[in-house]
């Protein structure tokens, strides 16, 4: 197990393969039937065929080896839609740290995991009254593509 994802992630308790653990730090986290690559690709075509945007996708371990270090496979995905992180961000804009939203995958001990910070801990974490409907619709989709993602081929 990789000590950097351990330390980012924290502990987590998991259970099935699509169920999500809520943890103590904001964290949903979804054991995925697939290895990280068909993951990340499943969830970028999932994303590339709904409104939201594909910002960015990193591959970790790969930044990593060009550095001359090791870092077990990690991938992020970075997407979004304007019409629901926008009234996020008009109610505190440093909500835009944390957005457009990050979907980390990443393998431990063999399990692929899919993980990603809950919507509400986001709304938590900036104090943020009302934009109710944006908070619902992200926590949907980023439940649903998640969940796709995730599923066996």
């Amino acid at each position: 197990m990789n000590k950097l994802i351990s330390m980012v992630l924290g502990a987590a308790v998991l259970a099935g393969s699509t169920i999500a653990s809520f943890a103590q730090d904001g964290w949903v986290i979804k054991d995925s039937a697939n290895s990280v690559k068909v993951t990340a690709d499943k969830l970028v075509a999932i994303i590339e065929k709904a409104p939201p945007k594909l910002f960015a996708r990193v591959e970790h371990h790969r930044g990593a080896e060009k550095a001359g270090l090791e870092l077990g496979e990690a991938t992020m995905i970075m997407f979004g839609a304007p019409p629901i992180g926008t009234p996020i961000m008009q109610q505190n804009i440093k909500a835009g740290l944390d957005l457009p939203v990050r979907v980390l995958i990443w393998d431990e001990g063999g399990q692929t995991k899919i993980g990603y910070l809950d919507p509400q801990a986001l709304k938590a974490r900036y104090n943020i009254e009302g934009a109710d409907e944006s908070f619902n619709k992200m926590a949907g989709a980023v439940g649903k593509f998640t969940d796709g993602a995730a599923a066996a081929e």
